[in-house]
């Protein structure tokens, strides 16, 4: 594999990492929000 190759599948790897990264805070802040939101329901729940 030459060296041009080498630098095209580190820079994937940095991206498809990066958009993981991305994704797993996006889902921790998402259920922290959930967390608060069932916190702060006043309705009486069915």
């Amino acid at each position: 594999m030459s060296l041009h190759w080498w630098h095209v599948a580190i820079s994937y790897a940095l991206v498809l990492g990066g958009f993981a990264a991305l994704t797993g805070t996006a889902a921790l802040r998402h259920a922290q929000a959930r967390r608060v939101l069932a916190r702060l329901e006043t309705r009486k729940r069915a």
